[in-house]
């Protein structure tokens, strides 16, 4: 236990955060614990923090192995914000100057730095290889570990390069950690890393706040441009696939009042980290940028993302999408689709190596069924990262919003299933659509598929509707792809069972997206509490941010802006309690807000939450003290009641209003005999997890399995176990 209680405390210390997020305490104890660990997390899960707390924890350097310079810088930023000793973190790449490199190796030797980053390019230069065998080192982190595998949609020659690497600087324990992996690239990068032993967290891949729309692609430009319109003063991504249309749409956005900036690779370096530092500090709005943006972005408020061209791989989109609503705020997810860009795509694979035209071609199938497809978008996103999701109706993607008619579908998955056997389950899914519509292609007639029984079964359909039945059986689980030969589908026990005992299966048409649709809504947005304030602090925050040249969010995030906005914190200790601040950042670039934020109070009258709660709930209960004296007696609550006259329900409004007014009540005897050690357990965990103590979200959240009084009793022993 002590430990936990410690990671806490250096949790709050460090980085000014009361609680983990998800799995992140195990991860970290893992760390801590010399073990080789393996991190799938989706973007704006707190990644970096898995490798950051243990770092500054354990004795020795960690080795940050990164592939974005601009990565490294905004972390090193970060990581300094934090801490009092400059040294505390550093980066080693080849945007450095000989007497830079030698200060940074003399922080490293000395001690005094914690985390190093370093490129893999420049981890493979021998005289750096020298340099970190002198070096004490805690652990290696391999950031974007999916760079590994040429299923990946960054694969990097170089990342192939680090075990042998690490091999040669001497033993450590490595944590590799990705945000987007299919189980296929993450066999792949257990296996390049060697650590088949590591100990696995995957988070769940849902990013419940984004919504995910895909549009017909008719007049992109006029649709963006009314969004953009619609979402004022938001800030946004769009991607497209060349540099020529990055430069077009920056220059019709800017032409139309938008504040937009470009970012490819074809700028030189200086123009793009302008660029990318404009859209950090809040002086343009939109990047249009080409895929190369975005890996080096740690902004979290971006509250759209664009893709004005479809992606070449579902995890290129999931990755970009990502970027979207890291704060936990609104995040819109809108992509323009054409058949025509596919055809474009596969056009540009001509002439690669025929491996990785497969690999592109297939990739690029995955993108057009998630495009295409009429089911819920995030039950196929979250599908092709291995994972399944339940839920009936997302309520935040186009498709459950606006859900197509339903047909009865046994027959057609019965000749599917058939057919796969036919071949035993050999071979891809446009193989077998052929076999299913009639076609003699080459590869037909060569392995003599025309003389199968399921040829032609399925001829009076066409191919969009023969791949969203095998897409559906996928998603249902009746077929399932082979991991070693990528693409080949087999049956399940699931589809095995079907076929002997077929049931009742639902399909749907797919959008069919030559013809254009009606546009969708636009969904509203979120806003800020009290909103003139949070304007006034979003430009302190930007002044201070631009003296100190940072980016905004290392002064503090929106979600700690927000809070200071319900609380209004007019001393430096109100500030160290506010979300995400703690008092080393109170200390460092609080003074000017407390100030800003007491005159906003003085000026505007404002009655503060801290001064209502004494106010209202101090003397709230009348019966407060025969009500403390008869609990210290552990006399039963219901007789409490009864004595003076009051209901069950009156009684615990009675007790809240001692309890939230700081006065404890320990009421464990009462509640032992209604809950079981168990339930009760598993009631703390939920309200130590939960956003807010609210008692609707609570008794949803158990569905029912719980009575709203069992929930507000044990709300009422969580206070005053912790508040008080």
């Amino acid at each position: 236990m002590g430990l936990q209680i410690d990671l806490h405390a250096k949790l709050k210390e460090y980085f000014g955060f009361d609680n983990f997020k998800g799995n992140q305490e195990q991860i970290i104890k893992n760390v801590l614990a010399g073990n080789n660990t393996f991190v799938l997390m989706p973007t704006g899960g707190g990644k970096s923090l898995c490798y950051q707390l243990p770092a500054l924890i354990l004795d020795g350097t960690a080795i940050v192995i990164s592939p974005l310079i601009a990565l490294m810088k905004n972390q090193v930023d970060a990581m300094r914000s934090f801490s009092a000793s400059e040294g505390v973190a550093h980066f080693m790449n080849s945007s450095l100057s000989k007497s830079d490199i030698l200060k940074v190796k003399e922080d490293v030797l000395s001690g005094k730095t914690k985390l190093l980053y370093v490129a893999p390019e420049s981890l493979t230069k021998e005289s750096n290889i020298e340099f970190l065998r002198k070096v004490r080192i805690s652990f290696f982190a391999v950031d974007e570990a999916h760079c590994i595998s040429e299923w990946g949609h960054d694969f990097r020659t170089e990342y192939r390069k680090i075990r042998p690497i690490v091999e040669q600087i001497g033993k450590a324990p490595i944590i590799a950690l990705t945000a987007t992996a299919t189980p296929k690239v993450q066999h792949d990068i257990q296996k390049n890393l060697d650590m088949q032993d590591a100990q696995v967290f995957k988070s769940s891949f849902n990013r419940s706040n984004l919504y995910y729309e895909v549009r017909p692609k008719v007049d992109p430009t006029k649709d963006i441009i009314k969004f953009i319109k619609n979402n004022e003063g938001k800030s946004g991504i769009i991607y497209c696939l060349s540099r020529k249309k990055v430069e077009e749409l920056t220059e019709v956005l800017c032409v139309n009042g938008i504040k937009a900036a470009s970012y490819h690779a074809g700028m030189d370096a200086s123009a793009r980290s302008a660029n990318q530092d404009k859209f950090l500090m809040e002086e343009v709005n939109v990047i249009v940028a080409t895929i190369a943006f975005g890996m080096g972005i740690d902004k979290p408020d971006v509250r759209f993302v664009i893709h004005y061209d479809i992606p070449k791989s579902l995890e290129g989109y999931y990755q970009e999408t990502g970027r979207a609503g890291r704060d936990g705020g609104e995040g819109y997810c809108l992509t323009f689709y054409s058949y025509k860009d596919i055809q474009k795509l596969e056009k540009f694979m001509q002439g690669k190596p025929i491996a990785e035209q497969e690999i592109g071609k297939q990739l690029l199938m995955e993108t057009v069924s998630y495009a295409e497809t009429s089911l819920c978008r995030r039950k196929v996103l979250l599908h092709y990262f291995g994972e399944n999701y339940d839920e009936e109706n997302c309520g935040a993607c186009d498709n459950c919003l606006f859900p197509k008619k339903e047909f009865e579908g046994k027959e057609y998955l019965i000749d599917a299933l058939n057919a796969i056997l036919e071949v035993k389950e050999k071979f891809k899914v446009d193989h077998m659509v052929n076999i299913l519509l009639g076609e003699t292609d080459s590869m037909i007639k060569s392995y003599h598929h025309d003389e199968l029984e399921s040829f032609g079964v399925g001829s009076e359909k066409n191919v969009q509707f023969w791949n969203m039945v095998f897409r559906r059986a996928l998603i249902a689980n009746y077929i399932e792809k082979d991991i070693e030969q990528y693409g080949v589908i087999k049956l399940t026990e699931k589809g095995h069972e079907f076929l002997k005992e077929p049931k009742d299966f639902m399909l749907m048409e797919d959008h069919n997206f030559e013809e254009s649709e009606e546009k969708l809504q636009e969904k509203g947005g979120v806003s800020a509490l009290d909103n003139t304030l949070f304007a006034i602090l979003k430009d302190l925050r930007k002044k201070i941010a631009k003296k100190n040249n940072l980016p905004p969010y290392v002064i503090f995030q929106d979600p700690s802006l927000e809070d200071m906005c319900t609380n209004y914190p007019i001393t430096l200790e109100e500030l160290a309690n506010i979300q995400g601040v703690g008092s080393g950042k109170a200390q460092k670039y609080g003074q000017e807000f407390v100030e800003v934020i007491k005159q906003y109070v003085e000026d505007n009258e404002i009655e503060r939450a801290q001064d209502l709660v004494v106010k209202t709930v101090a003397n709230k209960s009348k019966f407060k003290v025969y009500i403390i004296q008869n609990i210290d007696r552990q006399i039963d609550l219901e007789d409490i009641a009864s004595a003076e006259g009051l209901t069950f329900e009156e009684l615990i409004k009675e007790m809240e209003a001692i309890v939230f007014s700081g006065t404890k009540l320990n009421i464990d005897y009462y509640i032992n005999q209604i809950l079981d050690e168990e339930q009760q357990q598993e009631i703390m965990d939920y309200f130590m997890e939960a956003k807010s103590d609210n008692i609707g979200d609570a008794y949803d959240e158990f569905e029912g399995d719980y009575s709203e009084e069992d929930l507000r009793l044990m709300r009422l022993k969580l206070h005053s176990k912790h508040g008080n």
